[in-house]
């Protein structure tokens, strides 16, 4: 395992981070639990320092299976970090008391670090209005929380800013080779390792798409390539080749996924690319901007819909239609398994998942089309 140190808090940190938003799951939609446990010790096991779970993963069970991972010595191996979902507090007590049922299901007495979750605009307005900093630097002072940072998706511009707000420790921003230019992206990357912060990276694999199907297009691309390596190789090596890097959270839900973004993140040659290697990443990156419609990430932050729709899967098979030359195939899938009353022509136009996701995309108007496209 590659390691790089973490700026501000001293410490050692492997490349590599694991993410609990997607841990494997059983057909009822709950997780296994088992496996769960067996891949985050896995992940220890082969190198990985750092754990990364928050309050409403998995409806709420991420932390509890994460503390149960954590048990037998190896608490001891990792920084754990937790988030507070502050659209979630209804005042200052309540909050008091999320943070405390977070460390009963974690089974811990302290947070190595602890985020303000998903920060925009409204996000960081509310946390002021409930004195949230002044509530965290007091768990601080009683050792409950070691460092105190923010996971980011709104603009640059924003995030400029959110660095001068409050003496952070390190920050979280959604980067990969797509979104180089979305929401922080790389200005941010930067701009937060000069001003001294440690910067973790969440989706570097955007959610999987990057590497679950490959549209023919790209993958004609790829192919050109001196030096064949996989879809996940790419995007990590892409991200490692910047020293601003601190480490890449990947959300691994399966043994294999596991044991691939080891081996990778393991290689000495991780962080090298030739400047035909980076000029081919963004042929790839504008290639992937031009086919895919609407870019989730499948976080799953718009669920549940009132109207029961899957909208992360159906924005999959619509974007899936959209990258792979509107194949028949994926509208057939789509009629086949996407259940009666909960399509994409269900949709109530209520916008209630706009104002939850991270992305900002325009749900209502992607389900509308998705309709559209598949007749139904």
């Amino acid at each position: 395992m590659q390691y790089r140190k973490f700026n501000k808090i001293n410490e050692r940190v492997s490349l590599l981070g694991m993410g609990t938003m997607r841990l494997p799951e059983k057909e009822d939609g709950d997780v296994d639990e088992r496996e769960a446990i067996e891949i985050i010790r896995g992940a220890i096991d082969s190198g990985v320092t750092y754990v990364d779970t928050a309050y409403t993963y998995h409806n709420s069970t991420s932390e509890v299976i994460l503390g149960k991972a954590l048990k037998d010595g190896y608490r001891e191996k990792v920084l754990l970090a937790d988030k507070m979902p502050i659209w979630l507090v209804r005042d200052e007590q309540h909050m008091e008391e999320i943070f405390y049922e977070q460390l009963e299901r974690l089974d811990t007495d302290c947070i190595d670090m602890y985020l303000v979750h998903s920060v925009e605009v409204d996000i960081w307005e509310r946390a002021k209005e409930l004195n949230l900093m002044s509530f965290l630097e007091r768990m601080k002072a009683q050792g409950r929380i070691k460092h105190i940072g923010f996971s980011f998706h709104d603009s640059y511009e924003f995030f400029a800013k959110m660095l001068d707000e409050y003496p952070w420790e390190f920050c979280q921003i959604q980067l990969n080779y797509m979104d180089k230019n979305h929401q922080a992206g790389v200005k941010g990357l930067k701009l937060a390792a000069q001003k001294g912060l440690g910067v973790i990276i969440m989706e570097p694999l955007k959610g999987g798409r990057l590497t679950d199907a490959v549209p023919p297009a790209v993958k004609a691309l790829w192919d050109k390539a001196e030096i064949s390596r996989t879809p996940a190789e790419w995007a990590f090596k892409w991200l490692a080749n910047k020293p601003e890097v601190t480490l890449m959270l990947s959300g691994m839900s399966s043994k294999p996924q596991l044991e691939e973004n080891i081996r990778i993140l393991s290689s000495e040659d991780v962080a090298e690319l030739t400047p035909e290697e980076k000029s081919l990443i963004d042929e790839v990156s504008d290639e992937y901007n031009r086919l895919i419609r609407y870019s989730c990430t499948g976080c799953k932050y718009c669920m549940p819909c009132p109207k029961g729709l899957e909208i992360p899967r159906i924005l999959r098979y619509y974007n899936d239609w959209c990258a792979y030359e509107q194949n028949p195939s994926t509208k057939a899938e789509y009629i086949t398994w996407m259940e009666e009353g909960k399509r994409a022509s269900d949709c109530l136009d209520c916008k209630k998942c706009e104002r939850l996701c991270p992305q900002h995309l325009h749900v209502t108007k992607a389900m509308k089309e998705a309709s559209e496209a598949f007749g139904i």
